[in-house]
């Protein structure tokens, strides 16, 4: 359906809908089952505000308010096959538009996994952020072929999975014809979540707007990827995405959840062991200690509804790489951007290069890699010579973008081990050499620095991450 089309469509939908309370009030129902037509007990259906789970025929049954809910969404299970198309995550939820027009009802249906596996692979890229043909030719020639050469190597060994922690586009709905069409067919199950530039910038999100609307900002979106809000497990992981951008219309947004929606991921939790794995995937971070100013606002509150489980939760929107080490089972990735500095050069705001997070799953162990576009994964950090970084020009300056508290710096002078390096705040070379006003870089606290002796040679940084695996660059005074 084209954009016109989908208007007039829910235009249609809306006048209906908000005739009357009694009206918007419908019951949907239907079955889950496997590809023999055998109901699947004990699966999870939500829509968007109620839950429910199957019986033991695989039946379920809501009563939504189609004013408020616009999709009916499975939570598929770990035992059976992410339901895709062409590379797609697609088949695990339904409009409620299509499903009243279905009469009410309707089956979803999950292919069986041959057998159980709790390792996958996990890919987290933010923000391509496209917003003209120029742009959109560099992430399919740059970013979706690195892609596509990784998942290649990964898929040998277990199943991937992406997720495109929103910014798809930035501001310009038809080209998420394009973008969809780019991420088809990799080798993983794509699954996407909304940023602030995917919505319709004429209008607010549907809880902003007036009840029974038939437009709405991130309805364009829904069109194409469905639910805003949703989950689904594989291994012994229970994957989470939501919408944490409150938009308000022109432009304009919080960073922010809902009560509603605070409530949704507890109901959605519920169903979910304590203790459990689970990866949230949201565009704006939340926990930033440095350059805050894109934090959502109610971060004690999702840390509440988060407290039993083993967390690890994946966010953009900054264009800058920073660790978050919230608790010991908390922990948030706010990755670099897969358009950098916003397709101006080949690093972001923090200096980290464009790239995307590579995860590894095994039970509830969760390890990762960032991966650097166009460079192989040995690439964790970058090096200034003595005089190349402006503001410490006596220095010798290591950007370690993926460090956190369990990673360790240190160098070597003509062979000789020195210790740590000093960890700084400051704003990155290359990326403040980028602006007209060199004040106006963001700062980063994933700098250090070291001051070789008069008359050095050799200077050799030695990082070793949290995992113990060990990375070294040497340069020549």
């Amino acid at each position: 359906m084209d954009g016109k089309s989908l208007i007039i469509s829910a235009f249609f939908c809306g006048m209906c809908l908000a005739s009357g309370a009694q009206e918007a009030m419908l019951r949907f129902n239907g079955k889950v089952t496997d590809q023999s037509g055998k109901g699947i007990p004990g699966v999870v259906v939500n829509d968007g505000v109620h839950f429910t789970k199957t019986d033991k025929l695989g039946a379920w049954a809501l009563n939504s308010d189609t004013t408020i809910s616009k999709f009916v969404a499975i939570s598929t299970p770990a035992a059976y096959v992410l339901p895709q198309q062409d590379g797609l995550a697609t088949g695990h939820y339904i409009a409620v538009r299509d499903l009243a027009q279905a009469g009410g009802k309707y089956d979803f249906v999950l292919e069986k996994r041959k057998q159980a596996d709790g390792r996958f692979h996990y890919i987290a890229i933010s923000d391509p952020q496209v917003k003209n043909e120029k742009q959109l030719k560099r992430w399919c020639q740059e970013t979706v072929p690195d892609l596509k050469e990784v998942i290649d190597s990964l898929k040998q060994s277990r199943e991937v999975v992406a997720m495109t922690l929103g910014d798809l586009v930035w501001d310009n709905m038809p080209l998420f014809d394009e973008y969809q069409e780019s991420v088809k067919n990799t080798g993983a199950v794509f699954f996407q979540c909304i940023g602030n530039h995917d919505f319709d910038k004429q209008y607010q999100d549907l809880h902003n707007m007036a009840m029974g609307t038939p437009v709405y900002g991130e309805m364009v979106y829904g069109s194409y990827f469905g639910p805003t809000d949703y989950s689904f497990n594989i291994g012994k992981a229970h994957i989470v995405t939501m919408k944490d951008i409150n938009y308000v219309g022109g432009k304009n947004y919080v960073e922010s959840l809902t009560g509603q929606q605070l409530e949704w991921l507890k109901k959605d939790l519920s169903y979910v062991p304590k203790g459990s794995l689970v990866i949230l995937n949201m565009h704006a971070p939340v926990w930033n200690k440095v350059s805050p100013g894109g934090n959502v606002r109610n971060a004690d509150a999702l840390k509440e509804v988060l407290k039993d489980y083993k967390v690890h939760v994946f966010s953009g929107h900054t264009h800058f790489f920073q660790n978050n080490e919230v608790t010991p089972t908390l922990y948030e990735h706010n990755i670099g951007a897969a358009c950098g500095g916003w397709w101006a050069g080949w690093v972001n705001q923090c200096g980290a290069p464009n790239g995307y997070m590579v995860v590894d799953v095994d039970g509830d162990n969760v390890k990762w890699h960032y991966k650097a576009t166009r460079r192989d994964f040995a690439y964790q950090f970058r090096i200034y010579n003595k005089g190349e970084f402006t503001a410490q020009s006596s220095f010798v300056v290591a950007n370690v973008w993926d460090w956190d508290s369990a990673c360790r710096v240190v160098w070597y002078q003509d062979g000789k081990p020195m210790g740590d390096m000093e960890q700084f705040v400051g704003s990155d070379e290359e990326r403040a050499s980028q602006l007209k006003d060199r004040s106006q870089a963001e700062p980063t606290a994933h700098l250090f620095r070291a001051m070789p002796s008069d008359g050095a040679k050799q200077i050799k940084i030695e990082f070793t991450n949290r995992f113990g695996e060990v990375y070294t660059q040497t340069i020549s005074l």
